[in-house]
C-alpha cells in the first residue's frame, strides 16, 4: 500500500492511498484509525508533499560498508548517529537550495527512510518491524565543508533548510533489506547499490535507537548511504544550481529535487 500526503492548490492538506495513479482521499490518524472518504484524485492534479512531517529526523551515518571505505572510516563497532532539523524537510520536487553561507560542497546521500508507525520503547530486533508504517526515499544533503572542516560535529552541515528531502510517499510493503537503491545527477547514475550492504539492517537500528530514546508516530530515520558520494569522488562532485537529483529505490519509486542557489 502506497500512503500519500498530498494538497490542491497549496491547501487542504490531506492523506490519502494511492494506487494506479488515484488517490483515494482518507479521513482519520494516519498512524491510528482512519478509513476512505470515498473522494478520488488523480496523481497528476495534487501537489505531493513529504509523506510525514517528523517529529524527529534521526539519521545514521557509515552504514554501507563500501561508503566507511570511501569515506576513510573503519566499519563502526555500532549505528552511527546523529540528528537533523526536522526543519530540513523538503517535499518532492521542492528545490534543494544551496545556501549563501556554504554553496560550494553541498553533496547528495540517496537513502532508505524508515518511519515510524506507533510509540516505540526498548523494543528488540525480532519485534522492531512491527513498530513500522512504512519506508521512503530520502536524501541526506550535506554541506561537506560544514560537517567536514569548518565545525566539531555534523549537525550545521546536514541541517540548512531543504537538506531532507522525503518521498514520494510511503510504501507499507517491502523487502527493506534487499532492495536497490540508487542516486542520479542529472540523469547519470552516481550511487547504485542494495540495501543487503547495510551494516546495521532496518530491525538492528530501530531496537538500538529505540533503547536510547522514545520513537515517536512519524518519526523518520534515515538508514544511511551507499558508496558514490560526491565529494569522495575524484575529482569531487558537488551540487550546483541546475542540478536535478533523483533517488532511487526499487518497491518505492524516484523522489526527483531540483538545485538552486539561496537568494
Amino acid at each position: 500500500m502506497r500512503i500519500v500526503r498530498f494538497s490542491i492548490n497549496n491547501k487542504d492538506t490531506s492523506y490519502g492511498i494511492l494506487e494506479h495513479s488515484e488517490i483515494s482521499r482518507i479521513e482519520g490518524d494516519i498512524f491510528g484509525n482512519w478509513k476512505r472518504t470515498g473522494s478520488n484524485l488523480k496523481l497528476e492534479n495534487v501537489h505531493l508533499l513529504a509523506p510525514v512531517q517528523p517529529p524527529n529526523i534521526l539519521a545514521i551515518g557509515l552504514n554501507y560498508k563500501a561508503h566507511a571505505e570511501e569515506s576513510g572510516h573503519p566499519i563502526p563497532p555500532a549505528p552511527v548517529l546523529f540528528i537533523k532539523a526536522n526543519t530540513a524537510l523538503a517535499d518532492p520536487n521542492q528545490p534543494i537550495i544551496l545556501p549563501s553561507i556554504a554553496p560550494n560542497e553541498v553533496d547528495y546521500e540517496t537513502e532508505l527512510v524508515i518511519i515510524i508507525g506507533k510509540r516505540a520503547r526498548n523494543v528488540s530486533e525480532n519485534e522492531a518491524h512491527n513498530y513500522v508504517l512504512g519506508y521512503t526515499c530520502g536524501n541526506d544533503v550535506s554541506a561537506r565543508d560544514c560537517q567536514l572542516r569548518l565545525d566539531a560535529q555534523w549537525a550545521r552541515g546536514k541541517s540548512f533548510d531543504t537538506f531532507a528531502p522525503m518521498g514520494p510517499w510511503i510504501e507499507t510493503e517491502l523487502q527493506a533489506d534487499e532492495s536497490g537503491i540508487r542516486c542520479r545527477l542529472n540523469g547519470k547514475t552516481m550511487q547504485d547499490s542494495n540495501t543487503k550492504d547495510l551494516i546495521f539492517n532496518t530491525g538492528q537500528l530501530i531496537s538500538y535507537l529505540s533503547k536510547c530514546m522514545t520513537l515517536m508516530p512519524g518519526t523518520a530515520i534515515m538508514t544511511g548511504t551507499p558508496s558514490g558520494v560526491g565529494f569522495a569522488r575524484k575529482p569531487p562532485v558537488f551540487l550546483k544550481a541546475g542540478d536535478v537529483v533523483e533517488v532511487e529505490i526499487d518497491g518505492i519509486g524516484t523522489l526527483q529535487n531540483p538545485v538552486i542557489r539561496e537568494n
